[in-house]
């Protein structure tokens, strides 16, 4: 359908469009009109992808002469290979409605081990080892020494895109393309598709990647740092972007990484060794380079990772002396490491901040601020000096070179955490030392500052108005949608109790309590016998999940829940959980049903849907806090407290709940489907926790639902299955209009808070 929303004609390519689409793309609207950034919280299963990518296309169309470009960003590969298969649906249906007019370039980029097509490489065991396999047959030495030596191995897919390339040649027809579609376009032309990716990405309208390409500035540094100021920055399922710009700034040194990174010197001390009687000519161009600075052009296939800090006025600084001629930098290297071994051997738990850190660095081994920023990139030009190829082998001194430049660069919003073992297991030594980073603003804030609109945009944002103070910006729009259904197609429960009416929770001093986990099992147990097909249950953590279901083994509840349907746990381990969701499904889909077993920060809970028959019903096991007394999470909390003014109370009930709504709205995913979710812990029946949940599962939480015991909570269970069983009409009765069609939006007023009236 062709719809007007004010100056602007959006192309949507489905016959009808939810209430609440229309509503999110007026708002969108509004922001890119205000060159501004915005905060917008859509319930799950109601096309909010769609509706992005519809409006953002046809604001291109409609403005050809102020072209704005679309970096769409996903966490995983999977929902990114979902995005480009819509935009793919949107895109044939605006060819057939504009005509060529609206030729454009959609392409997936992700890393080597996801697009390579040379098998030599592709078959390494994981990131890191793919990386440094391409380098051994890419980097630009390596080819110099294959025109003389034809023996030296190289890549046939890079060479043949390289000519390409320098013929004007490499280039990609219009349209949209998927990372499979990418490979099979590089096998079919002989080019790789890798390196034809980074090097369409500037001339791409729209480019769908990982979260890491624009807030990990290792990452960005390389890939988005061409991009221009008019582009529209989109963030989808962003309810924990906070946590990514943390670990994208966070450093974490172990006894086995100083180890390596020793090991790493000596090789490179060999290598210096070596190149002085070859070619030290080389060596004395490296140290003319450095005294007029860091800046230096290396083709794609060179470029390593960017420095993790330094703003690129720094990177035109010339070196500091000490630390230009090669020996001299390792002997620097070498003591920073003495000096990390020496901290970890301590028998007490020590926090410090970068500032004190850094004093104690120059008063004991005499290395000063500057030395430490330009670590980084003083290895990485020495790397490319030494034309080492096999980068996977250096991971360890390149994170403490990491750590170095961030310490060095920073004098705020770290802490320097230094742990003799870790709290749960006190009997096994374990040193950690840990940079970590407490202000997730750092990250993003060079997002913010270089394109015109930012959004972010999950199934679970609330309470919204946090997210401007964690991320330190100004929306000019922020707003939650409710959903409009023509049935109660959701149904909350807060138990707080079982059938014995004794209360249940997972807090520290009820959690072990026998009474709570008999009544939890019970719980399961006559859910399982009254739900059909698929349902699934979420644990606090991986430790509480294997202590109850072995206690529900020994009083024989588990046995009794088998009889009814099959169980499935998920584990730490990828391919275990992978197979069992598999076979999860299989026994949904023969009608056996079954039980999945889950954790709330496990990696079921983040972009796994259990829709349909998958999920009829999700149990919250309790509230799913971080671990309280982990040292990082305080010395974070003092943070946001000193800084933000956020109270410590506040940040965790929000963290938890937003854990918890992510959970429990795995269950729905469009609105013909239905699903029930059970809050089973007494705290969820408090205003102060309950009122963090998002307003579209708020909205479908009766007051008769707020405080129930098992026995009610199945009598509830059976008359909202008894009620979804009666056939669906999807346009509404009853007045009730969900499904709006282009005859509809023509007809229809917008009332002043942007309400439709029909």
């Amino acid at each position: 359908m062709k719809f007007q929303i004010e100056d602007i004609t959006v192309y949507f390519p489905y016959d009808n469009i939810y209430p609440e689409q229309y509503q999110y793309m007026l708002e969108l609207k509004r922001a890119l009109d205000a060159k501004g950034h915005c905060l917008l919280e859509m319930p799950t299963g109601t096309g909010k992808t769609i509706a992005l990518l519809s409006l953002i296309t046809s604001y291109r169309l409609s403005k050809p002469s102020n072209p704005i470009k679309l970096l769409y960003c996903t966490r995983t590969v999977h929902e990114m290979e979902k995005t480009l298969a819509e935009l793919k649906l949107l895109y044939n249906y605006q060819l057939g409605e504009f005509g060529p007019g609206a030729r454009m370039l959609a392409i997936g980029l992700s890393s080597r081990k996801n697009l390579c097509v040379n098998p030599n490489v592709v078959s390494g065991e994981n990131r890191d080892s793919v990386d440094a396999g391409c380098r051994k047959l890419t980097a630009s030495w390596v080819r110099a020494i294959s025109v003389e030596n034809p023996n030296v191995p190289m890549c046939p897919f890079f060479e043949n895109y390289d000519a390409a390339d320098k013929a004007g040649t490499s280039t990609l027809p219009a349209g949209v393309y998927t990372l499979q579609e990418l490979r099979l376009y590089g096998k079919e032309k002989g080019w790789c598709p890798y390196f034809l990716a980074r090097h369409m990405v500037q001339q791409a309208n729209v480019v769908v990647y990982s979260y890491q390409y624009l807030l990990d500035p290792k990452v960005a540094g390389i890939i988005s740092k061409e991009m221009e100021r008019e582009c529209v920055v989109v963030f989808d399922e962003a309810h924990n972007i906070d946590n990514v710009c943390i670990e994208a700034l966070s450093v974490s040194v172990r006894k086995q990484t100083l180890e390596g990174a020793t090991r790493n010197l000596s090789r490179m001390s060999q290598e210096i060794e070596r190149l002085k009687d070859t070619d030290a000519g080389r060596l004395r161009a490296e140290y003319s380079r450095l005294v007029e600075g860091l800046a230096q052009r290396l083709p794609a296939q060179d470029v390593w990772l960017a420095n993790p800090a330094l703003p690129d006025d720094i990177m035109k600084e010339a070196v500091p002396g000490n630390i230009r001629k090669a020996e001299h930098f390792l002997s620097v290297l070498r003591r920073f490491v003495q000096y990390l071994k020496g901290r970890l051997e301590t028998d007490n738990v020590e926090k410090e901040g970068p500032v004190a850190f850094v004093a104690s660095i120059n008063t004991q081994v005499g290395i000063d601020q500057k030395m430490l920023k330009f670590c980084y990139d003083r290895l990485h030009s020495l790397m490319s000096t030494l034309e080492i190829t096999d980068t996977d082998e250096f991971l360890h001194i390149q994170t403490v070179c990491d750590l170095a430049t961030l310490v060095g660069t920073y004098s705020r919003g770290f802490s320097i955490i230094i742990e003799p073992f870790d709290e749960r297991m006190p009997h096994i030594p374990d040193p950690v030392l840990q940079l970590t980073c407490h202000d997730a603003s750092l990250a993003i804030k060079p997002v913010f500052e270089r394109f015109q609109s930012v959004v972010i945009t999950s199934g679970t944002l609330s309470p919204i108005d946090l997210y401007p103070r964690l991320l330190n910006f100004n929306p000019v729009v922020s707003r939650s949608f409710k959903m409009s259904l023509t049935r109660d197609c959701i149904c909350p429960m807060v138990l707080t109790r079982g059938s014995d009416q004794l209360p249940v929770s997972t807090k520290y001093d009820l959690r072990s309590d026998p009474g709570v986990e008999k009544n939890y099992g019970k719980l399961l147990l006559e859910m399982v016998s009254v739900v059909p097909d698929g349902v699934v249950c979420f644990f606090v953590s991986y430790s509480y999940m294997d202590g109850i279901v072995n206690s529900w083994h020994e009083s024989g509840i588990l046995k009794d829940i088998m009889q009814h349907k099959l169980v499935f746990i998920e584990t730490q381990d990828v391919v275990e959980t992978t197979l069992a969701l598999d076979n999860y499904r299989r026994a949904c889909d023969s009608g056996r049903g079954a039980v999945f077993f889950s954790v709330a920060r496990g990696k079921v809970a983040e972009g796994i849907d259990f829709d349909r028959h998958y999920g009829r019903l999700v149990i919250m096991f309790g509230v799913p806090f971080q671990y309280t007394l982990s040292r990082t999470l305080l010395a974070r909390l003092e943070y946001l407290r000193e800084t933000f003014q956020i109270k410590e109370g506040d940040f965790l009930t929000f963290d938890a709940l937003r854990q918890a709504a992510q959970c429990v709205g795995r269950v729905i995913r469009s609105k013909a489907d239905y699903g029930m979710m059970i809050f089973a812990d007494k705290r969820y029946s408090r205003h102060d926790k309950r009122s963090k949940l998002p307003g579209w599962i708020l909205s479908h939480l009766r007051d008769a639902h707020l405080n129930l015991s098992t026995d009610m909570a199945v009598y509830i269970a059976k008359e909202f299955l008894r009620k979804m069983a009666q056939p669906y009409d999807k346009n509404g009765a009853l007045g009730k209009r969900t499904l709006l069609s282009q005859e509809d939006l023509e007809n229809m007023i917008t009332g002043p808070d942007g309400e439709m009236l029909l």
